[in-house]
């Protein structure tokens, strides 16, 4: 894949062509393409071509910044006033907020193009895209695949070319996944960069809006526009990032990055070589490679999975058929009609983790697994916070596996959860990564992962930019050059 945003902003501003003429465009390519991949889950074409008209008013007087008349997608779960904003569920089948996501100012205000809202896992529960009430996204690189989970549709338009960025929401590893499997490049951001205003809530505590997008540069120009403090969200912080500018200035000769054994265990053999190329090419480069020391990873997931589903099972407690959501009918006491719209409204893994969820803070059990969830996160804080002290990132698979095919039957959850396994941490730590895309099987690209400091995306995404820039992949032959 290639930067596609620089480009076309020159081209806009060239007045080569216009914002409508390229929003026509994607609109067409949609029409044409998108019920082989079910990558949208409605279109927002009229708000498009608005939006295109007003870049292009912007644009005549020279002025507008370089997102500017670009199309993007956002995923179904990330308010814009008046548009469907499902979830991917039956509790929010027709709703519409009454308001828009933080991101989403930011972008209009810059004269950004909606296209429309992306496929995802229902409330963004799920690695392959699958649980939700529409028919599942697929990997444009083979489309018997999953394209990955949750943010599944977010990956395949980027992908597919039916955006030229996408937003998607991370929670355990819902943006880097299926960027990986479907090779693009997926920034998820450090907890706090980029405000949760208008995300529709899955687990408070650890989602984040990220990017997908065809290169490290196109990903750092819309984090730069969409990152900062907002007074609705408080856990968003002031920082003030400008990483488009950092790249290129990556001084790999005095980088260490961390590696452990533990994160290719298990993996796929065409994923082991991957990362052990990409190690490689980075010692090549100049840069230290040391082995680290970190805490179990399938304990990390039990850790994550108690502390995503017990605030997801709060978080969904408001879709009552009363205050919010799907509403049952026939129903002769209020109590009846919370069970029956509940029921209805949600679909099985929603279920599974309300439940799992409501289990851990339970009466008898909250000390024994939510607070011990809790303390166990604070130490792998620490842990990373100690492995930083003596490397500038970890380098890790992004999954251990390339997309696999779609319904495929797993013998139990548990087994759709390991797929997580190397995402998690980062998310539970409020780290920032980024998945960029390397030499899977075949034709199915995979994903190299490098987390970094807390706040550190300028010099995460410069260390990406170098691998990016220097490190030329094949997809088909699979051979590294530097």
């Amino acid at each position: 894949m290639m930067e596609m945003i620089y480009p076309l902003s020159k081209m806009l501003k060239n007045r080569e062509l216009s914002a409508v003429e390229l929003c026509e465009s994607y609109i067409k390519k949609i029409e044409a393409e998108n019920k082989k991949l079910n990558a949208y889950t409605s279109y927002t074409f009229e708000k498009a071509r608005k939006n295109a008209a007003f870049a292009d008013s912007v644009l005549r007087t020279g002025k507008g910044g370089v997102l500017c008349g670009i199309p993007l997608a956002l995923k179904d779960n990330i308010c814009t006033q008046g548009d469907l904003t499902t979830c991917a569920s039956k509790a929010l089948e027709s709703y519409r907020p009454c308001y828009s996501a933080a991101v989403w100012e930011r972008l209009e205000r810059e004269g950004a193009v909606l296209l429309g809202k992306t496929n995802m896992d229902e409330f963004a529960m799920g690695s392959t895209g699958e649980t939700g009430i529409y028919p599942p996204a697929k990997n444009p690189n083979d489309i018997t695949r999953i394209a990955g989970g949750s943010s599944s549709g977010s990956a395949a338009a980027v992908s597919a070319g039916l955006s030229v960025y996408s937003l998607g929401s991370d929670t355990g590893g819902s943006v880097r996944q299926p960027a990986a499997m479907c090779g693009a490049v997926g920034l998820k951001p450090t907890y706090g960069a980029v405000s949760r205003y208008g995300l529709i809530a899955h687990a408070s505590s650890l989602d984040t809006i990220g990017v997908i997008a065809s290169s490290v540069r196109d990903a750092a120009l819309v984090f730069d526009s969409i990152s900062g403090r907002d007074l609705r969200d408080m856990t968003s912080c002031d920082v003030n990032y400008n990483t488009a500018s950092a790249l290129g200035k990556a001084d790999v000769k005095n980088m260490t990055i961390g590696f452990s054994e533990q994160f290719i265990n298990g993996a796929e053999k065409t994923v082991i070589d991957s990362v052990k190329a990409a190690l490689s090419f980075f010692e090549k480069s100049g840069a230290e490679i040391i082995e680290i020391k970190m805490p179990d990873l399938e304990q990390l997931l039990a850790v994550y999975y108690i502390i995503a589903c017990a605030e997801a099972s709060s978080n969904l407690g408001r879709y009552d058929g009363i205050r919010y959501g799907h509403r049952a009918s026939d129903c002769e006491s209020a109590e009846e009609l919370i069970i029956k719209s509940r029921s209805e409204g949600f679909g099985s893994e929603v279920k599974r983790r309300i439940l799992l969820g409501t289990y851990v803070l339970s009466s008898g059990y909250y000390d024994e697994y939510y607070k011990k969830a809790c303390a166990v996160r604070e130490k792998l804080k620490e842990d990373f916070d100690s492995i930083f002290n003596t490397c500038n990132f970890v380098l890790t698979p992004t999954s251990p596996s390339v997309a696999r095919p779609l319904g495929t039957e797993v013998t139990s959850p548990v087994e759709n959860y390991l797929s997580d396994i190397l995402t998690v941490p980062v998310n539970i730590a409020g780290l920032p990564a980024i998945s960029l895309p390397v030499k899977g099987e075949g034709a199915l690209p995979a994903g190299l992962q490098l987390i970094g400091k807390r706040f550190g995306e300028s010099e995460l995404m410069s260390a990406a930019y170098f691998f990016e820039q220097n490190c030329l992949l094949s997809l088909s032959g699979g051979e590294y050059s530097v």
